[in-house]
């Protein structure tokens, strides 16, 4: 029977912790994306490193909306829910549409697994799932007797049911088995059995959903018509590695990453640390004021400084920082946002990190903020911060959060001949005379445009200079506790800031320009603010929406486009930051929608909120 065609499906895989429900959700993910979908996922952490097995604290999950034609989210609910234990069904069931299909590991539905995830009674007997289609699959048995031939210990070979359940819904959804067995040998290379075991287990459950008749037929999601062009999936932490390597060529200096590991950012040092043919040197620290600082040492060297960290580590790092607000170095700080405070939520995503970012060091401080919006968006945010920070000789933030880190999507390769110019001039010679005609070297004289003081290498012949924490009198950088010059050189570091505004593009207004409501975004709200602005429109409703990647300084045309509107509704991952921002500055009545959950705002919130306006 052929398959049937669907416009797009979203899949939720969940199972313990330890059933590799990530890697099957990237592998179909992989397939799909080969295949030639539109897609966008959601892979779920648990926040502890080993739950108990069978709890509901272990259970991972991992959501992907594959599509035939753009999609900006991994999707509100589930069609297809495939739960690998009775923690998992309990656990992510909510996130299964009415109606939707569940496929079930049937095996791990005993009295003491039943137990650990609260059930008083086994939910495959009783009314639990009557509003869903449900497939009860023996998927331990059938990948144990499966590989019995192959000399896999009986431990090792339940480990591969995740493979079975990935060929299951490869032949569901016509997904190619190629790339995915392709993987198996690279990724397990050297470990026969291990390669045996997960291929047969692959295969199995491939054949048997061809041949139990349990399914009616398979279906397939055409591949979307994107423009033309080399596409490779790409989470956010790669794309923002990539974007900063692609800065260190644009630039033509080495990039240096000092950083301690932290969730969700320990894959942009991972990934950086793969590339010393590049240019690029990594250092993974012994704490995070360290990272930092021997980040601001490659500054100070001449290099493109970075290092990354999320909101507890922004903490640890904010007087080194400081430091470099007042030595006026280049340096990139990446803040993978995550829920808070201390501690928080480590595996969970929010966006509650910006008025730290604004405000987080003591005295004034200010410094440009950049704010990435979706996975592969990330490469272009990651160079956008990097040529603030050389041009402008200042400390930048780079915000982007959990969301964004590790959820992925289809990326089309960009021409390097489009990507933006960065032309780094390191000082080599004097640039003043003093009293008696010689000729010295004046670290803090500055560009009269930019207003950026010269960047001088150590070891440059004649340029030798001092620098240090304490105030420095403009253009000499002599150390100065002079009242007058304080309020000079703060007055100075703010205008510089300031000034970036005439450098960065107009906020654009997407929609209707008539319209009574505009939604004004950052960060990862951009694919969900899209849908539902999107979905309110074709309702007959005028609609108006601007996504902000630069925080600090503003578009210079913000406050005007802002005037525009009747009503302004700011969605975001924390409890009204942006919206208190522009309130401030701009003296709009700008109304915040807030979701501080771990996880990110759906389309149907957002559609729902923008509809309540029109009735305001």
């Amino acid at each position: 029977m052929e398959p049937v065609d669907l416009d797009r499906v979203i899949i939720r895989f969940a199972g313990d912790s330890g059933d590799g429900m990530q890697l099957t959700g990237d592998r179909f993910t992989s397939a799909s994306a080969m295949f030639g979908n539109d897609l966008s996922t959601l892979p779920d952490f648990p926040a502890e490193i080993r739950a108990p097995a069978g709890t509901l604290a272990g259970v991972s999950a991992f959501q992907v909306h594959i599509s035939a034609q753009e999609i900006s989210t991994p999707g509100d609910q589930a069609d297809v829910l495939v739960a690998m234990n009775p923690a998992a069904l309990k656990s992510d069931l909510h996130h299964l549409r009415s109606g939707g299909t569940c496929i079930i590991n049937s095996d791990a539905f005993e009295e003491r697994n039943l137990e650990k995830a609260g059930y008083e009674s086994n939910p495959l007997e009783d009314d639990t799932l009557a509003d869903f289609t449900v497939y009860q699959v023996p998927m331990t048995m059938l990948t144990k007797e499966s590989v019995a031939d192959l000399g896999v210990k009986p431990r090792d070979a339940e480990r591969s049911k995740n493979f079975f359940a990935l060929g299951l819904l490869s032949w569901m959804y016509s997904r190619p088995a190629e790339p995915t067995l392709d993987w198996i040998g690279e990724k397990f290379a050297g470990k026969e059995k291990v390669i045996a075991a997960n291929v047969t287990a692959f295969k199995a459950g491939h054949a048997f959903g061809e041949t139990a008749e349990l399914f009616d037929h398979a279906y397939t999601v055409k591949p979307a018509e994107l423009a033309g062009g080399t596409y490779t999936n790409i989470n956010g932490n790669t794309a923002l590695s990539w974007g900063l390597i692609a800065a260190g060529q644009l630039s033509g200096l080495e990039v240096f990453l000092g950083g301690y590991p932290i969730t969700p950012a320990s894959d942009i040092l991972h990934e950086l640390s793969k590339h010393p043919q590049l240019g690029v040197r990594t250092l993974q620290a012994e704490d995070e004021i360290a990272g930092v600082g021997s980040a601001l040492g490659a500054a100070f060297g001449g290099h493109l400084a970075v290092t990354t960290t999320s909101g507890p580590g922004v903490a640890l790092k904010g007087e080194t920082i400081g430091l470099a607000v007042s030595l006026e170095l280049p340096l990139v700080i990446v803040d993978i946002q995550r829920g808070g405070p201390s501690t928080g939520l480590p595996t969970k995503t929010e966006a509650s990190d910006l008025m730290m970012a604004m405000h987080g060091r003591h005295g004034e401080s200010p410094m440009p903020i950049v704010a990435a919006s979706s996975p592969s968006q990330c490469f272009f945010a990651a160079i956008e911060a990097c040529r603030i920070a050389l041009k402008y000789r200042t400390p930048v933030i780079l915000l982007s959060d959990g969301y964004l880190a590790n959820g992925s999507e289809p990326w089309l390769l960009p021409d390097v001949a489009s990507l933006p110019e960065i032309e780094i001039e390191h000082a080599t010679e004097f640039n003043h005379t003093d009293a008696d005609g010689n000729p010295e070297f004046w670290p803090y004289l500055r560009d009269p445009e930019t207003l950026a003081r010269p960047w001088a290498v150590p070891g440059t012949p004649g340029l030798m200079h001092r620098v240090g924490g304490i105030e420095k009198e403009d253009g000499t950088g002599n150390i100065s506790y002079d009242p007058a010059n304080h309020q000079k050189m703060v007055q100075i570091r703010q205008d510089k800031i300031d000034g970036i505004a005439k450098d960065i593009p107009p906020a654009e207004v997407e929609g209707d320009a008539d319209a009574d409501v505009l939604v004004v975004g950052w960060g990862s709200t951009w694919g969900a603010i899209t849908d539902a602005v999107s979905s309110v429109r074709s309702q007959g409703h005028k609609v108006a929406r601007v996504h902000l990647h630069h925080l600090n300084p503003f578009p210079a045309n913000l406050g005007e486009v802002l005037g525009q509107f009747d009503r302004v509704l700011v969605p975001e991952m924390n409890m009204g930051q942006l919206s208190r921002m522009l309130r401030s500055d701009f003296l709009v009545d700008a109304k915040a929608i807030t979701k501080v959950m771990g996880i990110p705002f759906t389309s149907s919130e957002l559609e729902a909120e923008i509809k309540e306006a029109f009735n305001d």
